[in-house]
């Protein structure tokens, strides 16, 4: 069971990412599907995204939690039926769910690649990294960057939310593994901790919302 890796975040918050190797048959095994989830997963044409569908019921398992305690907002932002806060998110053979008693949380993994270079002005202000070595350097930090927002879209789940215009990542170094991030939408200004690491040419980042902010 290729649990690929735990992280408590704090004693209230966990994260839990999983490396699918398994084949679709054996990642079925023992996960019973909500009706809303099973016409989701029959309506995948990829195996990929089946297989990650099923690997991330795995992880709610690892977490104590089963299929039917999850439902979905108009938003489709997932919600724990117990009140907890989840977020998910999934990449190629990686996926991965934070869930938090106490605060609003979002996750995303990211592929790490040279892709993003061409579309990091639609995102972000890019000369803010113009500094960086080379360009391995700047697809990593691009890289947490779009998944810091992307983690904090997923907190924030408001239609005209804008990643270029209204959320602002606050510059890091590779060596902190961490950062802070607002969101300013609406003349409404939200605070936020993001933490990120990094494994097998991939990226995870993490965003929590700060008590208050």
């Amino acid at each position: 069971m290729p649990l690929y890796k735990t992280i408590t975040v704090s004693p209230t918050t966990k994260v839990y990412i999983w490396k699918v190797t398994e084949p679709e048959g054996e990642l079925s095994k023992n996960v019973e599907l909500t009706e809303h989830c099973q016409t989701r997963m029959d309506g995948m044409k990829s195996m990929a995204h089946r297989r990650a569908f099923l690997s991330i019921r795995h992880l709610m398992a690892e977490a104590g939690y089963v299929d039917h305690d999850l439902y979905y907002d108009d938003f489709g932002k997932p919600h724990l039926k117990d009140g907890k806060f989840i977020s998910i998110t999934h990449s190629h053979n990686f996926t991965g769910i934070i869930i938090s008693e106490t605060d609003e949380v979002g996750i995303d993994i990211e592929m790490q690649r040279d892709k993003i270079l061409k579309i990091a002005h639609k995102f972000t202000p890019i000369q803010e990294y113009k500094t960086l070595a080379n360009s391995e350097a700047l697809i990593r930090k691009l890289t947490i960057v779009w998944g810091a927002k992307e983690s904090l879209y997923k907190i924030y789940a408001q239609q005209g939310l804008s990643f270029l215009r209204h959320i602002n990542v606050i510059d890091f170094s590779f060596e902190d593994t961490r950062t802070v991030a607002e969101i300013l939408y609406h003349g409404k200004r939200t605070h936020y901790e993001i933490e990120f690491l990094e494994f097998e040419g991939f990226t995870c980042v993490y965003a929590l919302k700060m008590m208050g902010g």
